[in-house]
């Protein structure tokens, strides 16, 4: 299972509008989490999200309380964004927790709590920058338990939903003259020194999801594809990005990269990868993308699966 990809919650989208329902949920038996900057809490020098109890947040403003969900135990789940809140204040309400990146942690997060704390980070997010409507410009307020913003301006009363931009990310193979398998990997000049990832990038309107593959392979290292597969896809709200994974053939082995898009990019074969470090190694060896990434889950099902 990908990491952030396994939402254990009840969404409720049928009564989650409700006012009154929404009410009853906000009680004693909720549980809570806090996001700050885009940051997670964990309890502090673990891999453990820190979910609230209602009575240590009861003294915050809850106007803008996000409703996540229903846990399995039928609790009402709530993220709250506490950018705006002094961290004096903060202080005594998350003694010993500490507010991280929670892609930190990534792999050692239980995979559960992990995809209920991505939708806390991607619903604050969008919420944060989302703050005037886009049809007329005037301010919009939270509606639906937090899933919707209404514009204020009654001539235009436009709602806007939560955006996800997809995005493909494939392994592009081809085999060789020399009758080895390798596999298309490329990098940016601001990644650490020595990653290669799988290539990626955002589908334009108007494309299938197999033509951004092709296209994006094209644009960015020169290589002709086809052969588009479907592998899986992992939510990646680092803003707000569902990624959608393929596995690709080229028909060209030529690499022509684009300065404006990659650093470099190169084949490699099964037996290279094997000698490849992590992405947070000291060092200017070569080395793979982060484990909880389905970039390192693409690459590494190709490797094992000759």
């Amino acid at each position: 299972m990908l990491n952030y990809s396994d939402m254990p919650l009840d969404r409720c989208s049928n009564v989650r509008k409700d006012p009154t329902w929404l009410k009853g949920q906000m009680s004693s038996q909720s549980v809570w989490l806090l996001v700050k900057n885009n940051e997670t809490l964990f309890i502090k020098n673990t891999p453990q999200i820190m979910f609230l109890p209602y009575e240590q947040i009861t003294q915050l403003n809850l106007t803008n309380a996000l409703f996540l969900g229903l846990n399995t135990t039928k609790k009402g789940v709530f993220a709250l964004d506490v950018s705006d809140i002094d961290d004096t204040t903060l202080a005594p309400i998350i003694s010993g927790a500490e507010f991280m990146d929670i892609r930190k942690q990534g792999p050692l997060v239980d995979i559960k709590e992990g995809s209920i704390a991505t939708l806390a980070r991607g619903l604050c997010y969008w919420h944060a920058t989302h703050r005037f409507c886009g049809r007329c410009g005037s301010k919009n307020h939270l509606v639906e338990a937090g899933h919707s913003r209404l514009c204020e301006n009654e001539r235009c009363k436009h709602p806007t939903f939560p955006r996800t931009d997809p995005a493909v990310i494939m392994v592009v193979t081809k085999t060789f003259a020399d009758g080895i398998e390798r596999c298309l990997l490329g990098r940016q000049a601001v990644w650490p020194r020595g990653m290669y990832s799988s290539l990626a990038g955002f589908v334009d309107p108007g494309e299938t999801l197999e033509q951004a593959v092709a296209r994006e392979v094209k644009e960015e290292a020169g290589v002709e594809v086809n052969d588009v597969t479907y592998v899986a896809s992992q939510p990646w709200p680092f803003p707000s990005s569902i990624m959608l994974g393929f596995f690709a053939k080229a028909t060209s082995e030529q690499i022509n990269v684009d300065k404006d898009e990659l650093d470099d990019a190169k084949w490699f074969s099964r037996e290279d990868l094997a000698n490849f470090g992590n992405w947070h190694d000291e060092g200017e060896h070569l080395k793979l993308p982060r484990t909880d990434s389905i970039s390192r889950y693409l690459i590494e099902h190709w490797r094992t699966n000759p």
